[in-house]
């Protein structure tokens, strides 16, 4: 494993997301402006949702003519195919109208950690794997016509933690960091308080209405994200009943689940986490031990409530998705694989288009949680090649939503929980591989030049570093001090898979960001997603939706 350092200096988090801004702006399609039946802002029933699909949209740049996007690159230098596509662009705004039809299903799409500075990366790296130099690419989600900037800090944390913000997304309440589904007044870790300090959650209260509600993530799921569509606990950790405090009444995060598919209020439920569903002296189906101590088998207890199960890709591809009986997939002992070293599970692309087949049956509607959760996970490793590509695997999901769904009935909804420390270094030239060393800017041309960039160490740098983290230049000493320097870098090693973007600050983990994250959105009422929000703006959106006359 490559583990060379680099000095990383903070820079371009603001710029990034004017980049994206641009995107999302200049790339949402036009919505008719008159509709058949009179409903002003309404798609005709079976148009789906303003997008292409996975195969269309990944990493292609549009044709010159194309309203959603810049000149294609080949025609960067045209003045002309500039202004033809601000004008087109400029256009489709004036025709564009909102969508103000009750929403029959939502889609919160969170891929955790995406900061700003990740999304942008990502979506270079689609583009640079298609061919083109990444700038012109476009992302599915930025197709979408809305726009906003969503504040994460949670009540007591000014750099946010993904159970606090999560909590908010899902219940419209601020709370304190670490604790799910209840409000701030919550000691952390103290079970007593679960009681008084618990919060409606829209999972529960859309299950009252009728709909159908699902969860997938690539991360357990019990973890800290898709725990907060449906539990109540004073810590994230409590994922299994070994993590309860001495006299703890409230259930584990594990056996809730299990409890919330029981009675009807979880319908389908597709990630990682074996272990927390297994006693300790059982096995699961990899060989992996389980984490309970209270004996029960919690995976055995669906079946024999009627669930569906599945652990692995055949079983995956074996179930029945005609909504006539909940649906358990579990496919490894903690988190599911990263993209790239994925192997015998389903994609998160094949686990949404499963669940929108298994809830669509539901005439009433659902609401559907997909997370991305290791995009979270590769970034605290400072590793951006992973967090990149499964933020790609990510978008691609966006887009078969988009694709299987219509803007009449749907709200779609795409963020992140909070950022990371993820920063850009230097004046790379265009087309620099973003996972790679930082080009030269060519003055005569457009593509970058075949010289590196420099610091003043007269060494090369990647485009990509981190704040802080496990790639720090300066590492521990045998008396205990701290040292280092940057060691030169070939652009081989720093596209290596495994390779450690080099970093400041050291830490065992890199952490997260208070930086503000982007929202996404179309559908009903996607249109009130504009400016910056609270984080918990966008539960309420999402009642509305659901709930408007």
């Amino acid at each position: 494993m490559s583990r060379f350092r680099i000095r990383l200096f903070a820079g371009a988090s603001v710029l990034a997301f004017c980049a994206a801004a641009v995107a999302a702006q200049e790339n949402a399609p036009a919505t008719p402006t008159e509709q058949p039946g009179g409903t002003e802002g309404a798609t005709p029933e079976g148009v789906p949702h303003t997008a292409t699909t996975v195969e269309e949209t990944a990493g292609q740049a549009a044709p010159v003519d194309a309203a959603e996007d810049g000149p294609a690159q080949q025609d960067a230098r045209s003045a002309d195919a500039w202004i033809a596509s601000g004008q087109a662009a400029l256009q489709e705004r004036l025709e564009r109208q909102p969508v103000t039809g009750r929403a029959r299903n939502v889609i919160l799409f969170v891929a955790d950690g995406n900061s700003i500075g990740t999304n942008y990366a990502t979506r270079i790296y689609q583009g640079q794997q298609a061919g083109g130099y990444g700038d012109e690419n476009v992302l599915a989600k930025e197709r979408m016509p809305y726009l906003a900037l969503s504040k994460t800090y949670n009540t007591n944390a000014q750099t946010p933690d993904s159970a606090g913000t999560a909590v908010a997304l899902n219940s419209g309440v601020k709370t304190k960091a670490g604790v799910i589904g209840v409000d701030e007044t919550l000691r952390r870790g103290e079970c007593g308080d679960v009681e008084t300090a618990r919060i409606d959650l829209f999972g529960e209260e859309v299950a009252g209405m009728g709909k159908s509600v699902g969860i997938v993530t690539t991360a357990r799921l019990t973890h800290a994200t898709p725990a907060a569509v449906y539990a109540h606990a004073a810590d994230r950790g409590m994922e299994d009943d070994a993590a309860l405090p001495e006299g703890c009444e409230v259930p584990d995060i594990a056996a809730q689940l299990l409890e919330k598919m029981k009675e009807g209020e979880v319908d389908l439920a597709l990630g990682g986490g074996r272990r927390h569903f297994l006693p300790v002296d059982v096995e699961g189906e990899e060989s992996d031990p389980g984490k309970r101590t209270d004996g029960r088998n919690l995976i055995e207890e669906a079946k024999e409530a009627g669930a569906q199960y599945a652990w692995n890709g055949e079983t995956f591809a074996d179930l029945t998705l005609d909504h006539s009986t909940p649906v358990l997939g579990i496919f490894e002992s903690s988190h599911m694989l990263y993209e790239h070293d994925r192997a015998d599970e389903p994609s998160l692309v094949e686990m949404t288009e499963a669940a929108i087949d298994y809830l669509s049956n539901n005439e009433d509607g659902y609401y559907l949680m997909v997370e991305g959760g290791r995009v979270d996970h590769a970034n605290h490793d400072g590793n951006a090649f992973r967090a990149i590509t499964d933020g790609v695997i990510f978008d691609e999901a966006v887009a078969k939503a988009m694709e299987m769904t219509a803007d009449e009935d749907t709200l779609i909804i795409v963020t992140a929980d909070h950022g990371h420390g993820l920063e850009f270094n230097g004046y790379c030239g265009r087309g620099s591989p973003i996972t790679g060393l930082c080009h030269s800017v060519d003055d005569a041309g457009e593509e970058h030049s075949a010289d590196l960039e420099l610091g003043l160490d007269g060494k090369p740098y990647t485009a990509i570093g981190y704040m802080n983290g496990l790639g720090a230049v300066v590492t521990e000493q045998a008396d205990g001090s701290y040292f280092g320097t940057r060691p030169v870098l070939t652009q081989e090693q720093a596209q290596d898979p495994d390779y450690l973007q080099q970093a400041t600050l050291p830490l065992s983990s890199e952490t997260h960001s208070p930086v503000d994250v982007a929202i996404y959105a179309s559908g009903p009422w996607a249109h009130l997603f504009d400016g910056t929000v609270e984080q918990s703006y966008v539960y309420h959106v999402m009642k509305h939706a659901v709930e408007a006359e």
